[in-house]
């Protein structure tokens, strides 16, 4: 069963989500809202001296920034921050 990523149209808030099968209608994680949205997202593909490996703490996003910093929260691209 895949996950996908929804953005909640009624409260903004984004969540990961299971999905059985593609019939089912998944309701928002914070406010229990049917108006989700399901956006794209970004694989992980492990390749290179590391590929064995997860990443940790060291590592950084494609834009340079460690996933962790506040710049680089949020559904929208690579690393996380809605396009202006």
């Amino acid at each position: 069963m895949p996950l996908f990523d929804f953005l909640c149209n009624d409260c903004g808030e984004t969540s990961e989500l299971l999905i059985a099968s593609p019939d089912e209608m998944p309701n928002c994680k914070s406010c229990g809202g049917h108006k989700l949205k399901k956006l794209v997202s970004a694989h992980s593909s492990l390749s290179g001296p590391n590929k064995n490996r997860m990443p940790g703490p060291g590592d950084t996003a494609c834009c340079g920034l460690s996933p962790g910093q506040a710049d680089c929260a949020g559904p929208g691209s690579c690393c996380g921050k809605r396009p202006v």
